[in-house]
């Protein structure tokens, strides 16, 4: 029997209402399921507005245990019931710390765990540091029941050690929520192309499909996000793609097995040379 794993990531701008926001994801989660979605990406800290633009300490009351956040409590059964698994970035609190992290709900709406961004930014326009400790998590890979599945967080994207680490665990697919735009200290860069340029080499290096699901608008800090989610195959092509400024969902479907022995026929894990990385 083939195994075959469909995947999905939606794009979307957000305002301040974390309650439409849940909502509007939610709608996008069904739209996802009826093109046969299995696996759906939601955008980072898609409850809200992308807060770290600046250093506001109301934006802490926004933080709260998984098993409390209302994106987890609302989306959870909806992943029951359209019998789909969710990765889902949401703005974390654990006694004093704080994280961004995702809490990734299986099928069966059952909770599997939660996952805290390693790598966090800080630089203008994108001030994380403020608000979150870097992931104690370590990299983690999550048995769903559609197959094994490695979620990273934004800037843990262009990392190659992040998604080598996720592959050699086995992870089959990488998801990668994102929130990001333009440069407020440079007008004239624009970071779209080497974004994508980055995943699509570790989907290259890991012989792995690579989805990354984006926001976009103009948001009340200025932020312009260029959207530009896309799902790129095991050769690093994109297979879909969503232009910067349209809202909706790409979907794909991969064979699972076919790809796990493409990986082996490539050799790249075979022909790690670790004792020399050192």
């Amino acid at each position: 029997m083939i195994r075959m794993l469909t995947v999905a990531a939606i794009q979307t701008a957000y305002g301040e209402d974390m309650d439409a926001n849940i909502e509007k994801t939610a709608g996008f989660i069904r739209e996802a399921v009826e093109k046969g979605a299995q696996v759906i990406l939601p955008s980072e800290l898609f409850q809200g507005p992308y807060f770290c633009t600046s250093q506001e300490e109301r934006w802490f009351k926004h933080a709260m245990p998984a098993a409390e956040h209302p994106a987890v409590q609302r989306l959870a059964p909806l992943a029951k019931e359209l019998n789909v698994v969710l990765p889902l970035s949401f703005f974390e609190k654990d006694g004093p710390a704080y994280y961004n992290s995702i809490a990734v709900i299986d099928a069966g709406g059952e909770f599997l765990g939660v996952y805290r961004k390693s790598h966090i930014p800080d630089g203008p326009g994108y001030q994380e540091k403020y608000y979150f400790r870097p992931g104690d998590t370590g990299f983690k890979v999550w048995d769903t029941k559609f197959g094994r599945i490695g979620v990273g967080i934004c800037w843990d994207q262009w990392f190659p050690e992040a998604a080598r680490a996720m592959a050699l665990m086995g992870a089959e697919v990488l998801f990668y929520p994102t929130a990001i735009g333009s440069e407020p200290h440079d007008s004239s860069l624009d970071t779209r192309d080497p974004w994508r340029r980055a995943m699509q080499g570790h989907a290259v290096s890991n012989v792995i499909p690579v989805v990354a699901s984006n926001r976009i608008g103009t948001e009340a800090s200025g932020q312009k996000f260029y959207g530009s989610s896309f799902i790129a195959d095991h050769r690093g092509d994109l297979v879909e793609s969503l232009d910067r400024t349209e809202e909706g969902v790409i979907v794909h479907a991969f064979d699972l097995d076919f790809l796990e022995t493409h990986r082996a026929a490539w050799g790249f894990f075979r022909d790690r040379r670790p004792d020399l990385y050192r």
